[in-house]
């Protein structure tokens, strides 16, 4: 339990550093630009696979789950809608770009450690942890909610292949019940997680990227302790959210 406080005391000091203005602002919107670019666009491709894959086998699975008669098939859009939006397109897409943006924050910035590199900040007299991290936090907290919803149409759209090309659901029913009930306010509440999981993930990867310590071995096992952190905080948040939220 003391490493636990003392890790958690750590992390606070160092995003107390971090939050703060920074002290050349075209150098910071420079930087912020090409971390949306590392922590943001680069990550398109993979949650766009994953969101039409899920989309698709959550419309397979939801159809074969209902086989009362008196259950409008409809409810097929209606619950992969739901599930996309609510939880898969915000947590999951979460978890996954924990460990792919996660670790890479981790051993980018892990490396500078062992290398002297933020040392050599701090000599000249600048705020390390304000320059190197807070332009990644601000870029993921901001740009990758663009995500979640890009995961939520990409999602519906490989329902919607299903339906054109299976004779699972007909593409009617399953339109009809993506228009079924609609809350906008469940989209308020995806960007919300979102923006909230990327806070955790690039704050705490950078963390432990910072005081990572020795060599090449030791930023491997504190990149892999940034993904696990990040994980379990995420699943934590999630559930903390979910209840206040709804």
């Amino acid at each position: 339990m003391r490493k636990i406080f003392t890790l958690v005391g750590q992390y606070f000091l160092l995003m107390e550093k971090v939050l703060k203005k920074p002290d050349n602002s075209t150098v910071f919107w420079k930087q912020f630009v090409q971390e949306v670019e590392k922590v943001g666009l680069s990550s398109v491709p993979i949650v766009a696979i994953v969101s039409i894959f899920i989309g698709a086998v959550i419309t397979i699975q939801t159809t074969y789950n209902i086989t009362s008669p008196f259950i409008p098939k409809a409810y097929v859009g209606f619950m992969t809608r739901e599930t996309m939006l609510l939880e898969f397109s915000s947590t999951m897409i979460a978890l996954v770009l924990a460990g792919k943006i996660g670790s890479s924050i981790a051993s980018e910035i892990g490396t500078m450690r062992i290398t002297e590199q933020i040392d050599a900040l701090e000599i000249m007299g600048v705020n390390s942890a304000n320059y190197l991290i807070l332009p990644k936090i601000v870029a993921a907290t901001l740009f990758n909610p663009l995500l979640m919803l890009m995961s939520f149409i990409i999602g519906l759209c490989g329902g919607g292949l299903i339906a054109l090309t299976t004779d699972v659901i007909t593409p009617a029913d399953y339109i009809e019940g993506l228009r079924m009930e609609f809350k906008p306010f469940y989209i308020v509440y995806g960007v919300i997680k979102m923006a909230t999981f990327n806070f955790i993930i690039t704050s705490i990867s950078a963390f432990y990227g910072y005081y990572a310590s020795g060599g090449s071995r030791n930023v491997g096992q504190s990149a892999t302790n940034g993904i696990v952190s990040c994980s379990l905080c995420i699943l934590i948040f999630n559930l903390v959210l979910t209840h206040v939220l709804l």
